[in-house]
Formats: structure tokens, C-alpha cells, sequence
């Protein structure tokens, strides 16, 4: 039976899920209002698609497609570098109108966003689908975008009702009418279940979210691990993920690429490039207080291959000033004077709570306390000044040959206000429109 009810309460819980649609290319039309509607790509600097605007998707252009490919596709496409620190301005913004109606607000990533409404009804004198249509026409008012907006009783079920109808979709599921969302969902589209979970709900006769709902608890439990089991429970309608307001602080890894143009086997910029990914992977580590154990540097060849080489620390450290020289060991051991590549990259693991790291009898705790001090004192400049103020001396190639961006510069980059450098920029995106 279809029509089976998972919850007799229609509102036991009010979470709200918010999709950007196609939010970078979204962001690109705010600022240049000529692009509307136009095929319209980001990611120009990477040689991929980034995202593509619904009109680029309408010729069959889909994210992660070669550009060569997606210009065979539409030869009218335009093509844009990526312009994340204006993305992320835009992203904020709209973080921002949401905890207008509760402070309960997860940043899931830079274009999604669940919110936890319930209790909110009777402050703001609306019942939870007219809150959840202010909040959608807010950010749609003031920021010039499109998003789509699920509300149902648990952060699964709100993130199938938010892709139920996309663009700029609003759709509800209520306690009574789960079954009938789910009952054509296929198990691959709930959030959650990867491609080996799906292929064992296959091979058990379960193709569609409501089969696999509909499994007795016994069978679930004997069947699956907890994971399977949580989301058996949340497609049911009880809430066991909760919305959590709080910066993300515990990572298993962090890791930095970076692609650049054209292809190059200049071995001290492509050793620049690597530093600045060691800086970079490291400045976050150190936000969170944390160290890693392991790091691994990657060189992406011109052909896509990637090589890499894994390294154990004798101790864990969160310094670039220490970790240079096995960097530029496991570096050497990875460049191939024949080769072109085209990206870099820093994975750091095994990572562990940065007060935890000890100094052995035979290291000198003088110089180390000086390099935690010098950290200290370029994490402040950082936050001041901008990211990588002040950087390694072997990175400075970067500063002297370029970026090694593809396309034009973005608008941010182009534009300096009174008082701004091209590493300085105002907090507030800068738009450009006909007059």
C-alpha cells in the first residue's frame, strides 16, 4: 500500500533544506545581468565545468565535463573562471537571511543550508510552509538568485522535497504524505546511500525509497549497518540527524589542489605551487587546532593521471617552515623532467589535536617555541591582510610567474576599491550592471 502512513503528527518536526540553483552561474548573472539565460559555464581555470546555468544544461552540458566537450556540445558557451571569493560572499549573505528566522542554521556547504524550524511558529505568527516561502523570497529578493526550498520532518526527507522540483521548486512533505514522495524515489537519489549500499538494496528486490522504507525494523537492523539504519529512520519521518549550528571542527583530512595554465615542468614554480597547497592545508589546520601525522603531495600530469607519495611525520606538526624540507624530498621523488603537469595538491591525515604534540629530548624546544610564535604572528597578518601575507620564500615564484589562472580575471580580481590591493578586498561583492 502506497498509501501508508510513517507519521500520524504532521509536524512532530519543521527542518528546511535550501538549494542554490546552479549557484555559481547564478552569482555570474547577479553581476553580469547581460548573461541571463544564456549557456553559461564556471570553471574555465580548471579546465572542467564547475557548474553549468540551466541553459547550459538544457544543450547536455553536466558538471565535471572537459570544456572541449561541452564546447562541442554548444559552441556558443560562455565560459568563465571560477570566483569563489565572490561566491562565497553571495553564500553568506544568504546564511545570513535564513538565521533571520532561526538562529538553528547548518551550513551544509557554500549553496546548501538545512535550518531547524520547529517551535518557530508561534514567534513568527506563520504556520512552517509560509516561513519557509518568506525565507525562499527573501534570498530570492535580495541577492537576485534562485533556490529551491524542501520542508519535511527530517534533514533526509527535507533534502528529497528540496530536489523534488528543481529550479526554483518549494515543495512540502508532511508527516501523512512521505509515502506518496517516496514511492517513485530511486534508492541512489536518497541522501546518504552511495552507489555499494544501492547496489545491495538492489540485489535484495528494493529499487525505490518507499520500498526500502517500508522494510520491518528487525530486517533493517539485522541487515544493515548504523548508518543504513539512521536513514531507514529518517525516511520513516523521525529525526535522528539534528541541525547543527556549529562550524565544522573535527576533519579526518584536509586537502588543498590547485590547477593552473598552461601545463608546465618548471620545477621550481610547480615546488611554489606545492609549498603554497602546504601553507594553504595548513592555515586550516591550525583554525581548528589541529595537526596531522601524515601528508601526501600530489602532481596532476597534463594526461589527468595524478602521482603521489604518502610520508609519516616523526612527530605531528602543523608548520610549513618545518615540513619544507620532506616536502621537497617526497617532491623530488615525484618529478618527471619529461612531464607537463597541470595541478598540485596537499593532503594532510592523521590528524590530532595540536596541544597534544610533544618535542623529544633531541629536538631543540627553543626553535620550535619561535616557529609556533612566528605562526602565530602570520595567522594574525592573515587574518588582517589576507591569506598567504606572509608566505615561504619558495612560494614567492608564484607571485613573479602568476597564478596560473585560465580565462579573465574574475570581477573581484579586476576591481579595487579606494584603499584595496589586489590581495585586499572589502567583505561585499562588487556588481556590475548597465546604467
Amino acid at each position: 500500500m502506497s498509501d501508508i502512513l510513517f507519521s500520524l503528527h504532521s509536524w512532530p518536526r519543521a527542518i528546511l533544506h535550501i538549494d542554490g540553483d546552479a549557484f555559481f552561474t547564478s552569482c555570474e548573472e547577479v553581476i553580469h545581468p547581460e548573461l541571463r539565460g544564456k549557456p553559461l559555464i564556471t570553471g574555465g581555470e580548471r579546465g572542467i565545468v564547475a557548474c553549468a546555468s540551466y541553459a547550459a544544461k538544457k544543450r547536455g552540458i553536466k558538471r565535471g565535463v572537459p570544456l572541449h566537450q561541452a564546447k562541442a556540445l554548444c559552441p556558443d558557451l560562455i565560459v568563465l573562471p571560477s570566483d569563489y571569493e565572490t561566491y562565497s560572499l553571495f553564500s553568506r549573505r544568504m546564511f545570513s537571511i535564513v538565521r533571520r528566522f532561526t538562529p538553528q542554521v547548518e551550513e551544509y556547504s557554500i549553496d546548501e543550508a538545512f535550518a531547524d524550524l520547529t517551535g518557530m511558529r508561534r514567534s513568527l505568527h506563520a504556520s512552517y510552509e509560509a516561513i519557509s516561502l518568506r525565507v525562499k523570497g527573501e534570498i530570492e529578493q535580495e541577492l537576485g538568485i534562485g533556490v529551491s526550498v524542501g520542508l519535511s520532518l527530517t534533514k533526509v526527507l527535507a533534502k528529497v522535497a528540496s530536489k523534488h522540483r528543481k529550479p526554483d521548486g518549494f515543495t512540502v512533505i508532511s508527516g501523512r504524505a512521505i509515502a506518496r514522495y517516496l514511492q517513485n524515489l530511486p534508492v541512489e537519489k536518497i541522501w546518504g546511500i552511495g552507489h555499494a549500499t544501492a547496489n545491495y538494496l538492489e540485489k535484495m528486490g528494493i529499487r525505490t525509497a518507499l520500498e526500502f522504507a517500508r522494510l520491518p525494523e528487525k530486517k533493517v537492523k539485522e541487515r544493515f549497518t548504523k548508518p543504513g539504519v539512521e536513514i531507514w529512520r529518517e525516511l520513516r519521518g523521525e529525526s535522528v540527524y539534528p541541525v547543527i549550528p556549529e562550524e565544522k571542527s573535527t576533519y579526518a583530512s584536509i586537502s588543498k589542489m590547485k590547477t593552473f595554465s598552461p601545463p608546465t615542468a618548471d620545477r621550481g614554480y610547480l615546488f611554489a605551487h606545492l609549498l603554497r597547497n602546504l601553507e594553504s592545508a595548513c592555515i586550516k589546520a591550525r583554525r581548528y587546532t589541529l595537526a596531522p601525522r601524515r601528508i601526501i603531495p600530489l602532481l596532476k600530469k597534463n594526461s589527468f593521471d595524478t602521482v603521489g607519495r604518502e610520508a609519516k611525520l616523526s612527530r605531528p606538526s602543523v608548520y610549513p617552515l618545518e615540513l619544507s624540507p620532506l616536502l621537497k624530498e617526497l617532491f623530488d621523488q615525484l618529478y618527471d623532467v619529461r612531464e607537463l603537469y597541470r595541478a598540485t595538491g596537499i593532503i594532510l591525515l592523521d590528524l590530532v589535536p595540536d596541544t597534544h604534540i610533544q618535542y623529544s629530548l633531541f629536538e631543540n624546544p627553543v626553535r620550535a617555541e619561535k616557529i609556533r610564535h612566528l605562526y602565530e604572528a602570520a595567522d594574525t597578518l592573515s587574518r588582517k591582510y589576507g591569506k598567504h601575507t606572509l608566505h615561504l620564500g619558495g612560494s614567492h615564484l608564484i607571485e613573479v610567474l602568476g597564478k596560473g589562472k585560465r580565462g579573465d580575471p574574475t570581477v573581484r580580481e579586476q576591481t579595487c576599491l579606494y584603499g584595496e590591493t589586489g590581495r585586499k578586498h572589502l567583505g561585499l561583492p562588487i556588481f556590475h550592471v548597465k546604467v
